[in-house]
């Protein structure tokens, strides 16, 4: 059980960590954020996966919105371990997530003033496996993946996961575990949250950077199949 959420520099009990109903990422999605995982070690150590790179991407991603975290690379570090510790986790899923707050005065710019804070929370809770651990239906979906001349699509902005959720949205209450998403040139892209690796006669398969995002885990992977 979650019991701590570090919010903009305090760590604050999970109840009391709160946003304004008026935040402008809540009504225009402008927010980014990582999925972490930390996995409990043999020896009975806690190690999070990649955590420097994720939090590279999330900086990078802000930049994509002309966002300032107010937070260096290290202070995010730090939080998320102290956060870990005190939520007594040995495994956890990690999210980071800075979003523009709610704006000094009221308006319907999408453009966030100049002087909108940009508020920052980590969270951390217990997740099992993404996908079952056995084979699934997996459909290709009518919805395609964000087109790269609309927007960012290496960047991970609260406001692409729309996309992810229309495609999910045709296979809820089916037999269907996944989607695959196509591009707008009609080759596969990735899934609604998940880069994609196909096995064909030996060898290994996976879309090209450009009109996906570039998974952390896809780059981990591609390097252990190298090596």
């Amino acid at each position: 059980m979650t019991h701590f959420i570090w919010q903009n520099g305090k760590m604050k009990p999970y109840d009391e960590a709160k946003t304004h109903v008026m935040t402008h990422a809540l009504h225009y999605g402008t927010g980014v954020f990582e999925g972490i995982r930390a996995y409990e070690l043999i020896n009975s150590e806690t190690a999070i996966l990649a955590l420097s790179e994720h939090l590279d991407r999330l900086f990078a991603s802000a930049n994509a919105l002309a966002m300032t975290i107010p937070y260096n690379k290290s202070q995010l570090i730090d939080a998320s371990i102290q956060l870990i510790k005190a939520n007594k986790f040995k495994e956890c899923y990690i999210r980071p997530l800075a979003y523009y707050g709610k704006p000094p005065t009221s308006g319907v710019r999408v453009m966030p003033a100049l002087d909108t804070p940009v508020e920052v929370i980590i969270a951390c809770y217990a997740m099992g496996n993404y996908l079952p651990d056995k084979p699934i239906h997996v459909k290709i979906s009518d919805v395609i993946r964000l087109h790269p001349n609309s927007t960012n699509v290496g960047a991970k902005i609260c406001g692409h996961y729309i996309n992810s959720l229309q495609a999910l949205l045709e296979i809820r209450g089916t037999k269907y575990g996944e989607v695959i998403m196509l591009d707008y040139e009609g080759n596969i892209s990735e899934g609604s949250s998940d880069n994609i690796f196909l096995v064909k006669n030996g060898t290994i398969y996976t879309p090209p950077t450009g009109g996906i995002l570039k998974g952390i885990t896809r780059g981990i992977t591609m390097q252990l199949i190298s090596d």
